[in-house]
């Protein structure tokens, strides 16, 4: 992927001054999140916007409010959402997400989608700003969890992308938090690899959950699967 910009057939991200530039997790989370009751939405660390902007492609009822605490970060996604057809619908803000909770007064959103930091002890980064993007440090996925659940609708829903290895401790914290598995989609890179990423999808209603998996690379490196050019055909030129 391009190391300044990066070309979608509706928009493109600019991304020389954001720590986290556009892969392979964003996209997935982008293009799987189930967008089609909803109205209002959060995007939490939006980072370059490039979810914000594929959700706004996908359904054009939807309004986001996107938050990120890195400076340069949120600089770039409002610049990246102003230049994009879409700028009437997206808001961004630069603030904490502990800081957002904080101002809301009732539950105000009936989709929240995150692709958050989770890393906790392997090496900082060489930048502040990547270290605040990658590490949860300032967001930990307690915290997440206990926010979203405060500020999202009962009848909504809560999805974002994890390692595998934190998908029992996704469900365990959901639990805590009176929030149920609604749809998981288990991500392999190749056939023979483990999976190493899952999309999940919480809300507050019990149900048994839909459960899919999904193979990136299926023929050789660039040799996407027929499932994953699928999923991604309306954002990839």
């Amino acid at each position: 992927m391009g190391n300044q910009w990066f070309k979608f057939k509706q928009f493109e991200i600019q991304q020389d001054q954001c720590a986290m530039k556009v892969g392979t997790d964003g996209v997935l989370l982008g293009a799987w999140t189930n967008v089609e009751n909803a109205s209002k939405v959060l995007d939490i660390g939006t980072g370059t916007g490039l979810i914000a902007l594929m959700l706004a492609q996908r359904n054009i009822q939807l309004t986001i409010d996107a938050i990120e605490i890195e400076k340069n970060s949120a600089r770039q996604a409002a610049s990246n959402f102003q230049l994009s057809k879409f700028s009437e619908r997206i808001v961004v803000q630069e603030i904490s997400f502990q800081e957002f909770c904080g101002a809301q007064k009732v539950p105000a959103y009936d989709l929240i989608v995150c692709n958050p930091p989770y890393f906790s002890s392997s090496l900082r980064a060489v930048s502040d700003e990547r270290t605040l993007a990658r590490h949860d440090d300032v967001l930990s996925l307690d915290e997440l969890f206990e926010g979203v659940s405060v500020i999202l609708n009962p009848k909504a829903y809560f999805a974002l992308i994890l390692p595998a290895d934190l998908f029992s401790k996704a469900n365990d914290l959901a639990k805590k938090h009176s929030m149920y598995l609604i749809r998981v989609l288990h991500v392999k890179p190749t056939p023979e690899k483990e999976e190493k990423r899952v999309c999940v999808e919480y809300g507050f209603k019990s149900c048994i959950p839909e459960e899919e998996t999904i193979v990136i690379e299926e023929y050789g490196r660039h040799g996407y699967s027929k499932e994953y050019i699928s999923l991604t055909k309306d954002f990839y030129l």
